[in-house]
């Protein structure tokens, strides 16, 4: 597969071929489906916790005694039926929705995503992707710079048409290598995130409208996903 790359202006400079074995995968959206659950469910945090009749504080002695009062029985102060008990069947820390997914679905899952991306003109290449300082600004320039690309604009009006919505604007910046001026450039950036290639997965990808690629971001894609 051809795809055109553009350089940091939004000006097309060539083509380039993109690996078949990433690029050109038949969708399965099951398994797509799977793999996001499971990454969704190991990046969660459970923060909502209450506390049982075991956790409360009070409750040491018996009320009053068993028999002899008129009064229904009550053997602690912690009871959930008492004003200030415990909470029955309320969520809990100890909770785990980490799920465990073998390393050849998640590629392939991620090659999916990516082949996806590709068919749908939605991975943008760049030949080279470098800044001097770390600026928003000149980060922000750039992004613009691409938005603003006859060919793109015609691709994203013909997909999005009227909706707004965030997912609609956008991007995924895949970096071949650490770098701290363009990370720091793109930190404030409203709609675009950075990411190491060798990180990607499909829970990113999916998050994003497209993704933007460095020609030298396919090589080391291809280098850690395929052995």
């Amino acid at each position: 597969m051809f795809v055109k790359v553009y350089n940091q202006k939004g000006e097309e400079t060539g083509k380039t071929a993109l690996p078949k074995e990433l690029f050109e995968v038949s969708f399965n959206s099951d398994l797509v489906h799977q793999v996001v659950v499971s990454q969704m469910g190991n990046r969660r945090q459970v923060s909502a916790h209450t506390k049982g009749r075991g956790d409360v504080r009070g409750g040491g002695r018996k009320p009053w005694r068993q028999k002899g009062t008129g009064r229904a029985r009550a053997g602690s102060r912690r009871s959930p039926i008492w004003r200030g008990g415990g909470i029955t069947f309320g969520p809990t820390n100890e909770r785990n929705f980490k799920k465990i997914i073998p390393q050849k679905m998640r590629r392939k899952a991620l090659f999916m995503v990516l082949s996806q991306k590709a068919k749908d003109s939605e991975i943008i290449i760049l030949d080279k992707l470098k800044l001097e300082k770390a600026k928003t600004k000149e980060a922000a320039n750039i992004v613009r710079l691409i938005r603003a690309n006859k060919s793109i604009n015609q691709i994203r009006n013909s997909k999005a048409k009227s909706s707004k919505t965030k997912k609609q604007e956008s991007f995924l910046i895949a970096l071949p290598k650490m770098d701290e001026n363009i990370i720091r450039a793109a930190r404030n950036l409203p709609k675009a995130t950075t990411i190491l290639a060798k990180d990607l997965n499909c829970l990113d990808i999916l998050s994003y409208k497209y993704l933007m690629l460095p020609k030298e971001a396919i090589k080391i894609i291809k280098d850690t996903f395929i052995k």
